[in-house]
């Protein structure tokens, strides 16, 4: 059966050194393979997907990418050079490559001009912005331009994680629960209520929102998360539809990447449907071979598994035309 994986992360050696702050929280010899792996397309990793039947990835610039840097200026010059990066790349190899655009939030203005030149111009299939863009989030005003742009475009955000702003008290005196393993998905979650909570589903509500690994957590909670909507103080925020959980059953995608367990997988089957789960492998952090290994023969319908591995993909970022059958 045919895949495309949503998750794939690559680097340049120009933005090697934004990832400064991810690799204080690897292991150093893991950490040293994913560095490699990252910089590569061809030799390692095109072979690996051929040994396990992955046919395409759909690519992005690993975290925390643009969102890293200070400057507005740098980060509009280094996104532009970096979607024409990948848009060479995926020239290269039109049946085993696609991508998303990193896009400078810190002009949100260029973000939203960014996102549509690599769009319409490189054929990029959306955006992926890595966490907060200096210390702010995407329910920010001042990135409604952004939001209404992907609308208009008819492409999905990626939000994917990152370092968060600063670390919360709980987590003190554990650094072993800071980053992937643990926190870095509590502050995606929280990212993407916030989108819910600050209106921007109700400004756009056909704007769609992909996270990763298997939804952060999300579909687990989304039936306490209408219960206690109706009975928590709303501090002066009303939602247009009824339910927290409406939001994230239309405007929320997730992928599989890096949780490669049928337990989560039949969760989020249940409380999002078929129609919004898509493959990923989160490579080079996670092994090709196990993640396909896993939708292969993970106690799905067939006609699920289908869905997932490659048709969802097909559809939301419109590639059936790409992918040979």
């Amino acid at each position: 059966m045919k895949k495309i994986a949503l998750e794939e992360h690559f680097v340049t050696p120009d933005l090697v050194g934004y990832g400064a702050g991810t690799s204080a929280i690897a292991q150093p010899k893991a950490w040293a393979d994913a560095s490699r792996r990252l910089l590569d397309f061809t030799e390692e990793r095109i072979p690996e997907m051929d040994a396990y039947g992955l046919d395409m990835e759909v690519l992005s610039l690993n975290s925390p990418g643009i969102q890293a840097e200070k400057d507005a200026a740098t980060a509009v010059a280094k996104a532009s050079t970096v979607n024409d990066f990948l848009a060479g790349l995926i020239a290269e190899h039109p049946t085993r490559f696609s991508g998303f655009a990193a896009l400078p939030l810190q002009d949100p203005r260029a973000a939203a001009d960014e996102l549509e030149r690599a769009v319409t111009q490189l054929g990029l299939k959306g955006g992926l912005i890595n966490a907060h863009t200096n210390g702010t989030y995407l329910d920010d005003p001042t990135f409604r331009v952004v939001w209404e742009r992907a609308e208009g475009l008819d492409v999905p955000l990626y939000l994917h994680p990152a370092n968060g702003v600063d670390t919360a008290h709980v987590l003190s005196g554990h650094p072993e629960l800071i980053g992937p393993m643990w926190s870095w998905g509590i502050d995606t979650s929280t990212h993407a209520l916030r989108l819910i909570f600050g209106g921007v589903f109700d400004d756009f509500p056909q704007a769609k929102l992909l996270l990763g690994h298997m939804g952060e957590g999300l579909p687990f909670v989304l039936w306490r998360m209408d219960s206690r909507w109706n009975f928590h103080n709303h501090h002066g925020v009303e939602l247009a539809r009824e339910r927290p959980s409406d939001y994230l059953r239309e405007n929320l995608y997730i992928t599989t990447s890096g949780v490669d367990s049928s337990a989560p997988l039949l969760c989020a089957l249940l409380a999002l449907g078929a129609d919004h789960i898509l493959f990923g492998t989160d490579y080079p952090f996670e092994s090709i071979s196990e993640a396909c290994q896993f939708l292969d023969v993970a106690p799905i319908s067939e006609a699920d598994r289908e869905k997932i591995s490659f048709r969802n993909a097909e559809t939301l970022l419109r590639l059936s035309e790409i992918v040979p059958a």
